[in-house]
């Protein structure tokens, strides 16, 4: 996992601290010096080919294919301490001035809103007009490499994820009536919205999209202007303290942020969350998956550092936030495991 270069408002949780405290554990604070020799070894091959690859103009897709699968390799393979500094390795590296050529892995490594996993960043994997200019810019190449990228595995699972999100308003919608409250924490530019028919047809009360990205909720203001979504500004903390006020809900769920949270923090935003639930009321969490397969190029190349999770870690989250007889819960995976979804109904 690399070293985050997250620039928020100071109230998230989501620090460069609580990140590498996931990483550098007391058990293992010793850097094995054997272990990284070795590793650098492996990894600099790995770029070499690829660097000469791109020299030499083999298909761009050949080339991010297999040194995706060869990043994947190496990461589970190593120790998170050697893994760490085998990342600021990679992004030395001449071949990145390659990768960072596609608009995606650029805009992810840049971070112009300051931190990793934005709303325009996600507007990458969607297609949306939002990033068209950006797109147009790229060279060839660029393109080339973004033909990959946005339709990988993790970029998939995003779009399917979208479309699971907006598949639950519209059951909310359809078995509250009328009256369904939903709550989106950590909500983007909330693309799922653009696909609700729910929304649509008018057949929501409420829906409060929170994030503490004024440039999101700006969006989010300006896109939904006239329907029943209010926008509000502010922060997992500010969940915590209850400083909106927001009141009950009937769908509550939080698509993209567990991904930056560690245990402690997810349990106590479920719990949270879970307080926010009207009787029979829903939430849901989701968590990129270790089966992810592109996890060293996102955290290499793309500088987009995540707390990958198992099932069983989604269960301790769980386990850890509910009590037993007061919810019906379950686990799943999203179509090609890349994505792994928490859903917590609340029984009373």
């Amino acid at each position: 996992m690399s070293s985050v270069e997250f620039s928020m408002d100071g109230q998230s949780l989501i620090t460069p601290e609580s990140m590498a405290a996931e990483v550098a554990s007391p058990a293992n604070s010793q850097l094995n010096e054997t272990e990284l020799a070795l590793a650098r070894t492996e990894l600099a091959l790995v770029l070499n080919i690829a660097n000469q690859q791109f020299e030499q103009k083999t298909d761009p897709a050949m080339i991010i294919a297999r040194t995706a699968s060869a990043l994947h390799t190496i990461r589970i393979k190593s120790s998170p301490l050697v893994w760490q500094a085998l990342i600021a390795i990679a992004q030395a590296h001449p071949v990145s001035q390659y990768f960072r050529q596609d608009p995606f892995t650029r805009w992810s490594y840049d971070k112009p809103r300051g931190y990793s996993g934005d709303a325009q960043l996600l507007d990458f994997i969607y297609g949306h007009e939002s990033v068209a200019d950006e797109i147009a810019r790229s060279t060839p190449l660029g393109l080339a490499l973004y033909d990959y990228t946005k339709d990988a595995s993790s970029s998939v699972a995003v779009r399917e994820r979208r479309d699971i999100l907006t598949q639950y308003v519209d059951e909310i919608a359809g078995s509250r009536g009328p009256q369904a409250e939903i709550l989106t924490i950590a909500a983007g530019h909330l693309r799922e919205a653009n696909r609700s028919k729910a929304l649509a047809e008018g057949r929501l009360k409420r829906w409060v999209a929170l994030d503490q990205d004024p440039i999101s909720i700006g969006s989010i203001a300006r896109d939904f202007a006239g329907t029943c979504i209010e926008p509000v500004e502010g922060s997992v903390r500010d969940v915590f303290t209850d400083r909106h006020n927001l009141g009950k809900f009937d769908f509550v769920y939080a698509s993209g942020l567990y991904d930056y949270l560690n245990d402690k923090v997810s349990i106590k935003l479920t719990r949270k969350c879970m307080d926010m639930l009207k009787p029979n009321g829903v939430f849901l969490f989701a968590n990129f998956a270790e089966d992810i397969i592109v996890d060293g190029y996102m955290e290499t190349f793309m500088n987009w550092a995540l707390l990958l999770r198992t099932e069983e870690d989604m269960w301790r989250i769980i386990r850890g936030s509910t009590e037993e007889g007061q919810v019906e819960a379950q686990v799943r995976f999203g179509a090609n495991r890349n994505i792994v979804y928490g859903l917590i109904r609340k029984l009373s």
